[in-house]
């Protein structure tokens, strides 16, 4: 077997454990929806700057397009990295915005701390 093929698993799985941002376990309602296919109700189970992981009942596979609806907000377009066992983990295309996140954490945590650009 040559090294070449060895070589985009190697990146991903250390792209996994080598993640940017760190992660915030929540419990989220949401809506996703895969490209070409409907939305369906999730629940978004972490979350950080550059992604999530979700319920995903049916097979996501790695590459597809998909849009992440958090209430109150517009869809977040995002990539599917992997999925395993109903739960799918996704990148998003762009960054959140930190305050963006730190709203999103401190209204599903129950936190009262809102932050705003002045």
């Amino acid at each position: 077997m040559s090294t070449e093929y060895l070589a985009p698993d190697r990146y991903a799985i250390a792209a996994q454990e080598d993640r940017s941002a760190p992660r915030t376990r929540i419990q989220i309602p949401a809506s996703l929806r895969a490209s070409g296919g409907r939305s369906f109700t999730t629940i978004v189970h972490d979350l950080s700057l550059g992604g999530f992981c979700s319920a995903a009942i049916n097979r996501l596979h790695p590459g597809t397009v998909c849009w992440l609806t958090l209430p109150g907000l517009e869809a977040l377009q995002a990539e599917v990295v992997w999925w395993d066992n109903s739960l799918a983990g996704c990148a998003f295309d762009n960054l959140l915005s930190p305050i963006v996140h730190d709203n999103i954490l401190a209204r599903w945590r129950g936190d009262s701390i809102y932050r705003n650009i002045i």
